[in-house]
């Protein structure tokens, strides 16, 4: 018997599918990648987060003309969750699909 709740756990014929080995593969290889980049990134945030309100004088040190650190952190934020989905979309391309390609062929049939 599994850990989940019965309200995780599909109904009908995916219930089987759900028990599969090859599915529970592809959740492990999911939550390998998606926890430990969003502890990463919450934690790079939570940094951000912290020395804007307690770091006054680092964040506002001026880097050139009205740069400044805070301003280049701030932009950084945007730089990262760019990084993170180029990441994520070349893991699945390469872990994610195959296995889910794989899977959904077991119970669809081929789709080509």
């Amino acid at each position: 018997m599994s850990n989940e709740p019965e309200a995780a756990v599909p109904a009908g014929d995916w219930a089987e599918a759900y028990h599969s080995p090859e599915f529970q593969r592809l959740r492990s290889r999911l939550r390998r990648f998606v926890f430990p980049m969003t502890a990463l990134f919450l934690a790079w945030y939570a940094l951000y987060v912290l020395l804007a309100d307690y770091a006054h004088g680092f964040m506002s040190h001026r880097v050139a003309g009205n740069i400044t650190v805070g301003l280049i952190f701030g932009l950084l934020q945007f730089v990262s969750t760019f990084v993170i989905t180029g990441v994520y979309v070349r893991y699945a391309d390469r872990e994610l699909d195959p296995l889910a390609e794989e899977l959904r062929d077991g119970l669809e049939g081929p789709t080509r």
